[in-house]
């Protein structure tokens, strides 16, 4: 059920606590860690402590918590002094998606391209 911690899933074990993550912020509702295989020099990923499968699910069913990721993001991107950084949410395998609970990647530290891949 979206919301609620999924067994099977690393994310919410790591909003748990249960499995170890280098976390960055953590705040009443969003959790910040590094990526384990980063893509940039600043590479974290902020997801919802609530279960939400990816970013149109949580869009949809929590609206609020989708902006707590965001403005987390935003406060990921300060705290590493990013001038410029990039927000990539996955959504579907298609697109990337590896790990079905919603999450923003926050990229920095190196020029982007575009389009992005």
């Amino acid at each position: 059920m979206a919301g609620e911690p999924q067994d099977d899933c690393l994310f919410c074990k790591i909003v748990e606590g249960h499995v170890p993550a280098t976390i960055v912020r953590e705040t009443e509702t969003t959790v910040a860690f590094r990526d384990i295989n980063p893509q940039a020099p600043t590479h974290v990923l902020v997801i919802p402590k609530a279960h939400y499968p990816d970013a149109a699910s949580l869009a949809t069913g929590a609206p609020t918590l989708a902006a707590d990721v965001l403005r987390e993001a935003k406060a990921v991107a300060d705290e590493d002094k990013l001038e410029s950084y990039r927000i990539v949410f996955n959504t579907g395998a298609g697109a990337g998606q590896t790990v079905w609970h919603a999450h923003a990647h926050v990229l920095g530290g190196r020029g982007m391209q575009w389009p992005p891949g």
